[in-house]
């Protein structure tokens, strides 16, 4: 089959990929408490302790842009009872990082072509200066990399992020080392 000039942008339109990531059932250690902020009496005082202080960023606050300026996009779902933050990483370096409340969607543009690895994790009481969760955290990797299409084409991925055995787009469990903290 021939394809027509022209027809590219139409495909290109039109494509979109779908990965919904599969976890294995979450650690016994992962908290069922909701993830919240510590109130400001519970606070330790200081400048510098109060900058690393435990927050609850809003879904689709970008927490890391190493690699931007792109036409790819990133839909994001996280279907999980926790919050998580997703970290792309291209090559040996990371992309982006971004958080997404449990239960909640975002969407990530300018996303440069290339092939990423997706990083994840999951918890509670989220601490910015560590790029960690202090509560329940539980760390994982996907197994199948996620391609952006180079200009002129351009690439509208799909990640959906539930606890379930299967999935298109299955995941390990990592150490907390082996996580590219944003």
């Amino acid at each position: 089959m021939r394809i027509r000039p022209g027809f590219w942008r139409l495909a290109a339109a039109a494509a979109a990929m779908g990965c919904a990531l599969a976890l294995p059932e979450l650690p016994a250690a992962a908290s069922t408490a909701a993830p919240h902020s510590l109130s400001s009496a519970s606070r330790p005082a200081g400048a510098a302790l109060a900058a690393c202080a435990t927050s609850r960023p809003h879904s689709g606050k970008i927490l890391y842009s190493g690699i931007r300026g792109g036409m790819g996009t990133l839909a994001i779902k996280n279907s999980l009872s926790h919050d998580a933050v997703i970290v792309l990483v291209r090559g040996k370096s990371k992309a982006i990082g971004v958080y997404v409340r449990s239960h909640a969607s975002t969407t990530v543009r300018n996303i440069k072509s290339g092939r990423y690895t997706v990083y994840f994790t999951s918890g509670s009481y989220y601490r910015a200066c560590k790029g960690r969760f202090t509560r329940g955290a539980s760390y994982y990797r996907v197994k199948q990399h996620l391609p952006f299409a180079f200009p002129p084409h351009y690439t509208i991925a799909t990640l959906i992020i539930y606890a379930a055995s299967g999935g298109n787009a299955p995941s390990s469990p990592i150490s907390p080392r082996g996580f590219p903290a944003p």
